[in-house]
């Protein structure tokens, strides 16, 4: 279920913003260490600045957790905080019903600055 919201999030990521790269399993280097975001998304400029950088020293524009059963809550907002800290311009929170929880700098979104239309996915 894990893997398959992961490939669901890719391609709406490619459908909505194609002018960037959307990756699976980035490390990024957070004030409390290295933490792995589910999917990102990083625009060109981005991309062309960190390419082949493990961990990149900053958060992609967009990182995103899917839930999985063993993620408490708290774990789940520590890493949209930690992302956020580390330069994300905005997080995603998919839960296992695949609900999305969008979040920037100032808190919980009900819309995504991205422009993407985030409706609670399926697999």
């Amino acid at each position: 279920r894990h893997s398959l919201f992961q490939d669901r999030l890719q391609a709406l990521l490619l459908r909505y913003l194609p002018n960037g790269v959307q990756m699976p399993e980035c490390s990024i280097l957070t004030s409390k260490g290295v933490k792995v975001a589910d999917v990102v998304w990083a625009s060109d400029a981005f991309f062309a600045r960190y390419r082949d950088t493990t961990p990149y020293p900053k958060a992609p524009d967009l990182c995103i957790e899917v839930a999985s059963p063993s993620n408490t809550t708290y774990e789940l907002h520590e890493k949209a905080q930690l992302y956020l800290a580390a330069g994300a311009a905005e997080v995603w929170i998919v839960r296992e019903d695949g609900t999305v929880e969008l979040y920037g700098p100032e808190g919980q979104r009900t819309q995504s600055v991205f422009g993407v239309t985030v409706a609670p996915l399926e697999v």
